[in-house]
């Protein structure tokens, strides 16, 4: 099938590649033009495990495209995906205005064949019919324009707009997005229109039976059809779901801390109800990035437009901002006085196999060391080498993990990279002015740590 995707962040491009390397004919569509030539030239602009790999591999079969105008892509297409971020506003409400701009630009485009526009935006709920909204007016103006320019009447040069919209919400986790593309727990397609679903499932099909999946022999992946403002419901559900989860256990973490229990079996122990699952049950220091806050914030928020105090998801926010602020009070139960000491942060994304950094625990982190007079010093395996140090004047990034460690009063770990399990920490223990580490994630070995002299701090432990 013929598919635009406008809109290469995270979700537009991993589904474009992916997309496209199932054999797909795939256009996207980028308004930044720097970006775009990046693209062509086979590089990904984002790190994402796999992503660059089947990217060049779909460019050199001749199923993938890359531009920068939207017309073409637009004409190119059956599946139109609006892929364009929804950040956060002050208030917690989503900023939809680029989701706007690419349905208005949809419509000025739309001249004959029917077409699915595809909702992968994590929108507000009640934006299918609002998308629909923006399409038609892009339409209207166009048909406008054409009578203006022309002077005909508007027989002889009516704009015909054939389309249905679908929402789609997206369920990939950074750093796992490629093999969550071709492994995904469901699919979700809401609309009213049998047509469009069709289609849909069409498109999907090779993913639905799992040609591309790591484990073939499985169950055929479940499609869930809902109506439009079902399916948009399920992402903001679903995302609110476990970051309530995850500040759920680092509340019991909190309590295991002052009563003497250790969480990590805790949660093995709840992890093992069928009722409950393991999965998002490891305390740590918080949760992050660019859609937990901004998908709990936006619900929050849709719940007090309609007159709905949203009590719970409330608590599960105010939880988070102060588990971010625990290890700050570890560091000083061990230092006493922070200023003058130095600090070392073993991570800075907010999660591992990402160089995203939106919203991460380290930022608070940074910022909340240099204001109580603290040195702070830095390792990620993708910052330390990508040279980006947006957001990050406070903090002096080193490029290995031994020379962070150099003079340091106590590490951190911030994020949990696997690689962070293997560093020589005898070696490092030995250039600290004290071997003390707060390990944020309870990620680390600490009977190992503790034999090579540190002093183990963890989260509930």
């Amino acid at each position: 099938m013929k598919v635009c995707v406008i809109g290469t962040g995270y979700v537009g491009l991993v589904t474009g590649v992916c997309l496209a390397h199932i054999g797909h004919d795939v256009v996207c569509v980028d308004n930044n033009e720097e970006k775009v030539k990046l693209m062509q030239a086979g590089q990904s602009p984002i790190f994402e495990p796999g992503l660059s790999e089947l990217m060049q591999g779909a460019i050199q079969a001749g199923h993938i495209q890359f531009t920068s105008d939207l017309g073409a892509g637009v004409a190119h297409g059956e599946v139109l995906y609006i892929a364009v971020g929804t950040p956060p506003l002050p208030t917690g409400e989503s900023d939809t205005r680029y989701v706007e701009a690419v349905a208005r630009g949809i419509g000025t485009h739309l001249n004959g064949g029917y077409k699915v526009v595809v909702n992968k935006s994590t929108v507000p709920i009640g934006s299918g019919d609002w998308v629909r909204m923006i399409v038609l007016d892009g339409v209207a103006e166009r048909q406008k324009s054409l009578v203006t320019s022309g002077g005909a009447p508007a027989t002889t040069t009516e704009v015909t707009a054939d389309f249905d919209v679908v929402s789609n919400p997206e369920f990939l986790r950074e750093g796992s997005a490629v093999y969550d593309t071709f492994n995904p727990d469901r699919i979700v397609l809401g609309s009213n229109s049998d047509r469009a679903i069709k289609m849909m499932q069409e498109l999907y099909a090779p993913i639905v039976s799992r040609e591309y999946a790591d484990d073939t022999s499985l169950p055929t992946v479940p499609v869930v059809v809902t109506d439009l403002n079902s399916a948009e419901m399920v992402k903001y559900a679903a995302n609110t779901f476990l970051a309530t989860k995850i500040s759920f256990i680092n509340e019991i973490a909190n309590i295991c801390d002052r009563v003497g229990a250790d969480v990590t079996q805790v949660a093995n122990g709840i992890g093992l109800d069928s009722r409950i699952g393991s999965k998002f049950l490891q305390a740590g220091i918080g949760w992050g990035g660019s859609c937990f806050p901004k998908d709990v914030s936006a619900l929050i928020h849709t719940a007090d437009d309609y007159g709905y105090e949203a009590q719970l998801l409330k608590a599960a926010v105010e939880v988070n901002k102060r588990q971010r602020l625990l290890t700050i009070e570890k560091l000083q139960q061990v230092l006493k006085i922070l200023k003058g000491k130095t600090v070392g942060l073993l991570g800075l994304t907010f999660k591992p196999d990402t160089d995203d950094m939106r919203d991460a625990p380290a930022l608070d982190l940074i910022e909340q060391l240099s204001r109580l007079g603290a040195k702070v010093k830095a390792y990620d395996p993708i910052v330390s080498q990508s040279g980006l140090r947006d957001g990050l004047s406070n903090v002096i990034v080193e490029t290995d993990p031994e020379m962070l460690a150099e003079g340091c009063d106590a590490l951190v770990l911030v994020t949990d990279w696997k690689k962070f399990k293997d560093l020589d920490y005898g070696k490092m223990a030995a250039k600290m002015h004290s071997p003390i580490i707060i390990d944020g994630r309870n990620f680390l070995d600490r009977q190992l740590l503790t034999e090579l002299g540190f002093q183990y701090v963890g989260i509930g432990r």
